[in-house]
C-alpha cells in the first residue's frame, strides 16, 4: 500500500505578515535614517583610491586656467608643488603627471629626456613628498610635433618603432622616481616592451598600469586643450578602440595582463561601465577607471548653471564607477571628493 505525501505549499513573504498589510519584507527598514543607510552601504569611495591628474609646464610662477575644465590648471613646478601639498594632506592616493614641453619634435625627445618636464616634476614631488605615489603618464602625443602617439612615416603611425621610444620614456620616468608607469598610447605589444625595458634597467619593482581599453572617445576634448595634444592631422581611431566593441576591449585587457600589466584601465569611465563590470567578472587584477575631462566638464558646466547639485552628482558618478568594479579612479574631482568625504 503506497503512501502519498503532500507538501505544504511554500508561503510567500507577503502571506507571512501578521501586520494586516500583507508585507513581511520591508526593504525600507534599512533606509530609515543616515546611520542605518551607512551601516548597510555596499559601495564606498575612499580618497586613497583616487588619483589626481596634474598638467605641468616649464617656467616659474605659472598657473594658467584651463577654460574647459574649471578648477584645473597648467602649472609650473613651483606652483604644482603648492597643490601637491594639499593633495598629500587630503589622503588622495596618487597624482598622475602630464607634461607640456617647451618644444616638440618628431622623436618626442621631451618625453624621454632626463630634463623632461615630467621627470623634473617627479623629482621635485618625491623630494618634498616621498610617500605620495607619482604615476607617470607614458605617452608621446604631448611631445610629438604632429600630436600623435607614435612615430609617423608616410602619414602612418608606426607601431614597433614607437615601442622603442615608449620604452625609453618609461625607463627615464622610473629613473626620475615615478612609482607607477602608465602607458596610454595603445600601441600593440607596448606592455611587454616596457616590462622588458624596466626589468633590464633594474626597475623590476615598478608596476605598469596599462591603459588597456582606451576608446577613441569624444569625451577627451577638454584634455586636448589641457595637454596641448590634439593631432595635427587625422584622428586616433587606428590605435584607440572603437567605442562599439566590448569583446575586443576584454581581449585588450587580457593581452596586457599576459604581457605583464599589474593594473589595467578602462578609459573613459562612465560610458564604459559595462566594460569595467565585465572585466571585473573575469580578471583578478586591480582595475583603474579614468573619469575623463569631458565627464568632468559636463558636470562643472551643469553645476555652474544651477541645473544639478555638483557634490551629489559627482559622488553618485564615482560610486557608480566603483560599483561597476573599479578599484582605482583617476579623476579631476579628486580634491573636492576628498574634502567632501572628510566632512561627511
Amino acid at each position: 500500500m503506497s503512501t502519498v505525501t503532500t507538501k505544504t505549499p511554500r508561503q510567500s513573504p507577503l502571506a507571512q505578515s501578521s501586520s494586516g498589510t500583507g508585507m513581511a519584507v520591508r526593504m525600507r527598514r534599512l533606509r530609515a535614517n543616515a546611520v542605518m543607510r551607512s551601516l548597510v552601504r555596499e559601495t564606498h569611495i575612499r580618497p586613497e583610491k583616487l588619483i589626481y591628474p596634474l598638467f605641468v609646464v616649464e617656467g616659474k610662477g605659472i598657473r594658467k586656467p584651463i577654460s574647459a575644465m574649471p578648477g584645473i590648471h597648467q602649472q609650473s613646478i613651483d606652483e604644482m608643488l603648492k597643490e601637491v601639498e594639499q593633495v598629500a594632506a587630503s589622503s588622495i592616493g596618487a597624482v598622475i603627471l602630464f607634461g607640456i614641453p617647451e618644444s616638440k619634435d618628431a622623436q618626442a625627445s621631451g618625453a624621454w629626456s632626463e630634463q623632461g618636464i615630467v621627470q623634473k616634476a617627479t623629482r621635485a614631488i618625491k623630494e618634498r613628498f616621498p610617500d605620495l605615489l607619482v604615476v607617470g603618464d607614458t605617452c608621446l602625443c604631448e611631445y610629438m610635433d604632429h600630436g600623435h602617439c607614435g612615430i609617423i612615416e608616410g602619414g602612418r603611425i608606426l607601431n614597433d618603432q614607437s615601442l622603442e621610444i615608449l620604452a625609453r620614456t618609461a625607463v627615464s620616468q622610473a629613473e626620475a622616481g615615478a612609482d607607477i608607469i602608465a602607458p596610454s598610447d595603445m600601441m600593440d605589444g607596448r606592455i611587454a616592451a616596457l616590462r622588458q625595458a624596466l626589468d633590464g634597467a633594474n626597475f623590476t619593482d615598478v608596476p605598469l598600469m596599462a591603459y588597456s581599453a582606451k576608446f577613441a572617445s569624444a569625451f577627451y576634448g577638454p584634455f586636448r586643450e589641457a595637454a596641448q595634444s590634439a593631432p595635427q592631422f587625422g584622428d586616433r581611431t587606428t590605435y584607440q578602440m572603437d567605442p562599439a566593441n566590448a569583446r575586443e576591449a576584454l581581449r585588450e585587457i587580457e593581452l596586457d595582463i599576459e604581457e605583464g600589466a599589474d593594473i589595467v584601465m578602462v578609459k573613459p569611465a562612465l560610458p564604459y561601465l559595462d566594460i569595467i563590470s565585465r572585466a571585473r567578472g573575469i580578471i583578478k587584477h586591480p582595475i583603474a577607471a579614468y573619469n575623463v575631462s569631458g565627464e568632468y566638464s559636463m558636470v562643472k558646466a551643469a553645476a555652474a548653471n544651477g541645473w544639478i547639485d555638483e557634490r551629489r552628482v559627482v559622488l553618485e558618478c564615482l560610486t557608480g564607477i566603483v560599483r561597476a568594479g573599479a578599484d582605482l579612479i583617476i579623476t579631476y574631482h579628486a580634491r573636492d571628493v576628498a574634502k567632501w568625504l572628510g566632512q561627511a
